[in-house]
C-alpha cells in the first residue's frame, strides 16, 4: 500500500468515526437545514407531511453516508480490481459529478504523505485532510446542487450541509 493510499484510508477512517459519533446532531441538523431550504426556495406543496417525507429521507441518508466511510465495509466493497469499475458506476448513478473532488483529495493526500506518515502522526494527517478538503462528496454534492436546485436533489443536498457543519 503507497503512503497515499494509507493517508487515505485514515481518512475515511477518520471521517467514519467523526459522522458516526454524530449522528444525533447530523440528525437534529437535518431539520433546521432542511426547513430553511424549503423557504428559501419556495418549493411547491412542502406541507407538513412532504417535509416529514424529506426529512425521513435525510435521516436515512445519514445511515447511508456514514456506511461508506465504515473502514470494514469499505475494503471489501472496493477491492483493488473493482475500484475503479465501482467508482464509474456511482457516477453514473449520481447526478453529480464528484471526479475532480475526488483528484483534489487524492493529491491533497498524496501531499500529507510526503511527510512520511507514521502510526503517531496518521490520525493528525487525516484530521487536518479533512479540515481542508471537507468530507468527499459533499462539496460536489453542494455545488450541483446550488448549480441547479431541486427537489429529487434535496436530501442529498441537505446531508451534504450537515456533515460540513458537523465537520468544521
Amino acid at each position: 500500500m503507497s503512503e497515499t493510499s494509507l493517508v487515505l484510508k485514515a481518512y475515511y477512517e477518520a471521517v467514519y468515526e467523526l459522522l458516526d459519533a454524530a449522528k444525533d446532531r447530523l440528525t437534529a441538523k437535518i431539520g433546521d437545514l432542511l426547513a430553511d431550504e424549503a423557504e428559501v426556495r419556495g418549493f411547491e406543496n412542502f406541507d407538513d407531511d412532504k417535509y416529514q417525507a424529506y426529512r425521513d429521507a435525510c435521516i436515512a441518508f445519514i445511515d447511508e453516508r456514514i456506511e461508506t466511510f465504515n473502514p470494514i465495509g469499505y475494503q471489501y466493497t472496493f477491492d483493488r480490481v473493482g475500484v475503479r469499475q465501482a467508482f464509474e458506476l456511482e457516477l453514473q448513478l449520481n447526478w453529480y459529478d464528484a471526479r475532480a473532488e475526488f483528484e483534489a483529495l487524492a493529491e491533497a493526500a498524496a501531499e500529507k504523505a510526503r511527510t512520511a506518515p507514521t502510526y503517531e502522526n496518521l490520525r493528525s494527517l487525516a484530521v487536518e485532510l479533512i479540515q481542508e478538503m471537507g468530507v468527499f462528496p459533499n462539496n460536489s454534492i453542494i455545488a450541483a446542487y446550488q448549480a441547479a436546485p431541486a427537489l429529487r436533489k434535496l436530501p442529498d443536498y441537505i446531508v451534504a450541509r450537515a456533515i460540513e457543519e458537523i465537520a468544521d
